[in-house]
């Protein structure tokens, strides 16, 4: 079994991600609604209400590298 490590900042919630990426708080939501194949494989997912993303998920649909790494 592989161990995920959930104290990672590459694992947030949808809208924590939506604004250190610069967009409204229901992006991630939005966009999943209308492109959810833009999404990577194992990029987003829903818990229970909670929709969580990865970096690298956000990084496809956006085309901007992690603004917390500049």
């Amino acid at each position: 079994m592989v161990r995920i490590n959930l104290d990672t900042p590459d694992i947030m919630d949808a809208q924590e991600a939506s604004k250190i990426w610069g967009h409204a708080e229901n992006y991630v939501r939005l966009f999943y609604q209308q492109n959810p194949n833009k999404f990577p494989k194992g990029t987003i997912r829903k818990i229970g209400r909670q929709w969580v993303v990865t970096t690298e998920g956000m990084e496809a649909i956006t085309g901007e590298k992690d603004p917390r790494k500049k």
